[in-house]
């Protein structure tokens, strides 16, 4: 693999990103003797592994995704591990609720493994750390510079007068989110005084984790035949991609249909989805941010996955830093990557 070197601290294995001197694998894709999670979404954790290390934050959202018999040790921001000549430590990606990134520190060298991270505030999570490293491994979900986030607050805005506009048209105003983490993030960030808000059973669960991990969060209903008609033609529904255009949302009817990612940056993909309004907010780090948070780390190596990882690879070597890219079996959610490849490359989306 270009860019790799033999005796790197981490490099990609068949089990994912390994260092083979603390004898751990951070966010394998299959079991391990030792997984290191950055956060539970369901790529990034999975189950089969003897031991897993998250945040405590993390806790509640592992045993719920990867059940409760799971073997987990779990530390706070900043604590150390030692695995042999290896100190591990987790620090706040600002992703979601618990979400890490991982730094791995053998004989005075540093390399820090990103996980999803995003620079925007978000009142569901810490906020995001910069951690001073020499080599960093950063996602790049976003990679591309045509995503660049507007102020997400305005976004918020934009979505109450959407969902004021519903109601007065006698609509159901439903929002396409993610079941962790952006919906908690919606949900904490919203209007609640507009009208009643309600969430796709997928999504009530994780709600009350966050609820009992203290994050401060609206009353919401589960959708249900009764709660229907409470939320029908005035409330505010949140439902994870897959539920839109199913049976599910006919009980709504009639509805608004809209999404809240940072994939709504391209007007093409709301028009193939068929949505009546796309909202620009995202649990990822933009093309700035991607670039500040290079910068600000110091790493003299920057390695480079998940996501548009070959544009922005030959980006960075063009403005004479050290990257190198890792291919990855990570899809992302909701199959984004899939849908990234799709929006075409570095010159076509800078023209």
């Amino acid at each position: 693999m270009p860019g790799v070197k033999r005796d790197d601290l981490v490099v990609r294995d068949g089990s994912g990103l390994t260092c083979a001197a603390g004898g751990l694998t951070i966010d394998p894709w299959r079991g391990v003797e030792t997984a290191v999670i950055t956060h539970g979404h369901s790529d990034h954790a999975r189950r089969g592994s003897g031991l897993y290390i998250a945040t405590e934050a993390s806790a509640p959202i592992l045993r719920h995704r990867l059940g409760r018999e799971i073997r987990l040790r779990t530390v706070d921001y900043g604590e150390p591990i030692d695995f042999g000549p290896v100190r591990v430590s987790l620090h706040p990606a600002g992703h979601l609720l618990g979400s890490a990134q991982v730094r791995v520190e053998h004989r005075d060298e540093v390399w820090v493994v990103t996980g999803d991270y995003k620079r925007d505030p978000d009142p569901t999570c810490a906020p995001f750390e910069v951690v001073t490293c020499d080599v960093l491994i950063s996602e790049c979900t976003f990679g591309l510079p045509i995503y660049r986030w507007p102020d997400a607050r305005l976004e918020f805005d934009e979505v109450n007068a959407w969902w004021r506009a519903c109601r007065e048209m006698g609509r159901t105003a439903v929002l396409s989110v993610y079941s962790l983490g952006k919906a908690q993030r919606v949900l904490a960030s919203v209007d609640a005084c507009i009208g009643p808000i309600g969430v796709h059973g997928a999504v009530d669960p994780l709600c009350r984790v966050y609820r009992e991990a203290g994050v401060k969060l609206p009353e919401w209903v589960k959708v249900s035949p009764d709660s229907a008609k409470q939320l029908k033609g005035c409330g505010l529904v949140l439902a994870p991609p897959s539920a839109l255009g199913t049976a599910w949302v006919k009980r709504l009817a009639p509805v608004s249909a809209a999404a809240a990612s940072g994939w709504m940056r391209v007007r093409g993909r709301r028009r193939r989805e068929g949505l009546d309004r796309g909202f620009v907010i995202s649990d990822h780090a933009d093309w700035p941010g991607l670039l500040r948070t290079f910068e600000e780390t110091g790493a003299r190596r920057i390695g480079l996955t998940h996501g548009s990882t070959g544009s922005l690879e030959r980006y960075l070597r063009g403005i004479g830093k050290e990257a190198f890219s890792i291919d990855t079996r990570y899809v992302g959610e909701g199959g984004d990557e899939i849908e990234a490849k799709g929006e075409g490359g570095l010159n076509e989306v800078v023209s």
